[in-house]
């Protein structure tokens, strides 16, 4: 992703997504998002956690800052095959959700870090999206031939609140 544009001459700030930060390059050209444009990244050197980096046509300042925000992609076949226990977001999303009983809980809309490992965001029929930590004790399976995983939350992960109740304001204020 560029986070932003550096000096005059058109350096962008990428924040690569990648196992290894600096091996994106590796992957090839990358593309936007629909496929439409490609860039050929060269990486500069580090800069508080992200690389300063040059996209070749992006020449000058203004260039650069109408990067910013823009999401760059690598081919897929491109990817390293991944290893046994490890996933790529992408093949998770969509996937089913069951509970270990085999009942349908929903479907992975996406897969987040916020910092302290990956979450999963289900959405569910009927009811709140459910957040699990992508565990294995949370997600004992993913069998992604089969297109689900099996979803096993620790039960102080729901609080029940019934919709219209102010169930989460009937706590008593301090003195």
């Amino acid at each position: 992703m560029i986070t932003g544009s550096h000096g005059i001459r058109g350096c962008v700030k990428v924040k690569p997504f990648t196992e290894d930060p600096g091996a994106i390059t590796a992957y090839g050209p990358l593309s936007d998002a629909d496929g439409r444009e490609t860039y050929t990244l060269t990486l500069l050197s580090r800069l508080k956690g992200q690389w300063l980096a040059r996209l070749d046509g992006v020449d000058d300042r203004d260039a650069a800052d109408r990067m910013k925000g823009r999401r760059l992609y690598a081919d897929r076949d491109r990817l390293p095959a991944a290893g046994e226990d490890e996933f790529y977001y992408d093949d998770l999303v969509g996937l089913a959700a069951v509970a270990p009983d085999g009942t349908p809980l929903g479907a992975v809309r996406g897969v987040f870090d916020f910092g302290a490992g990956d979450v999963l965001e289900i959405v569910r029929p009927g009811a709140a999206d459910l957040l699990v930590a992508f565990t294995r004790a949370a997600v004992p399976l993913v069998d992604l031939a089969a297109g689900r995983l099996v979803v096993d939350p620790p039960a102080e992960t729901e609080v029940p609140v019934e919709v219209g109740t102010d169930a989460d304001t009937d706590r008593e204020a301090a003195p």
